[in-house]
């Protein structure tokens, strides 16, 4: 589950950029050939320019930005709340064995169980709106930042917590001095992917749902008028540069927090 931030070697910043810039450019160019030419149907795949001008457009429409502020605010809701189930758990599931022992066959169990397979549950039990997708944000999120939360535990310096352990400390200092401070660029890496995950369970539960607000039901509505095709690709293009704006920050603040553990792998390497 641990996920490595760290660059290509030999790659620099300004050349990463060029090649994603490149690989937009080929696929926007590609698009807008394909519906100018007419070799696809433009009421299922719109010129670029045409969703690019769209997408645009939306930014000054009231309503769609209130759906897109609906749909952040269960993803934060969501995300802050795994965070706040994870991390405690999985200190306690890393460093107790006999409780890992326990409970992990019921964490199996759960683990591979796909969120979206629980909305009509959901929504059966819950209703609509926040109360509905927070619970399955939750449940979604919570599993990266568990695992990441173990496994950088287990990446602990067996050597520092013995000499710790010499001296006299406790289990709970311990883990507090070298275990925790180890484990949290694993961490970090976990809130990461689960923010990913977040977005994506936000935006899919609001369209599998068939009611309430969001970028999702936004998406799901364009769907069912006709020549919507241009509003769904248009929204589906707001989802993924909010989800590349929050991945971006995310691996930024990362980076720069526990720029220490990246010069430690790149040394050990």
């Amino acid at each position: 589950m641990a996920d490595s931030t760290a660059p290509p070697r030999g790659l620099s910043r300004p050349g990463r950029w060029a090649r994603g810039a490149a690989g937009v450019a080929a696929l926007f160019l590609a698009s807008e050939i394909l519906g100018r030419a007419g070799i696809v149907d433009r009421s299922y795949l719109p010129p670029a320019s045409s969703v690019t001008a769209r997408a645009v457009e939306l930014a000054g429409d009231r309503e769609f930005l209130f759906n897109v502020r609906v749909t952040l605010t269960a993803w934060a809701l969501g995300l802050a709340i795994a965070i706040a189930i994870a991390v405690p758990l999985g200190l306690l599931l890393g460093s107790v064995p006999a409780v890992n022992t326990a409970v992990r066959a019921i964490v199996e169990f759960l683990r591979p169980i796909p969120s979206v397979a629980l909305i009509p549950l959901a929504g059966l039990l819950l209703g609509s709106g926040l109360a509905m997708e927070v619970p399955l944000i939750v449940y979604a999120s919570t599993w990266p930042i568990l695992f990441n939360t173990m496994y950088g535990l287990h990446d602990a310096d067996p050597t520092a917590k013995e000499t710790l352990r010499a001296f006299g400390f406790g289990r709970a200092q311990v883990l507090l001095r070298v275990s925790l401070p180890s484990a949290a660029p694993f961490i970090a890496t976990g809130v990461r992917l689960a923010a990913s995950v977040a977005l994506i369970l936000a935006v899919g539960t609001e369209i599998l749902s068939g009611f309430g607000d969001g970028l999702g039901m936004f998406i799901a509505q364009a769907g069912t008028v006709p020549d919507g095709t241009r509003d769904v690709l248009a929204g589906t293009v707001w989802a993924g540069c909010i989800g590349l704006v929050i991945d971006t920050v995310l691996v930024r603040t990362e980076n720069r927090a526990f720029r220490w553990h990246r010069a430690q792998r790149s040394g050990a390497s």
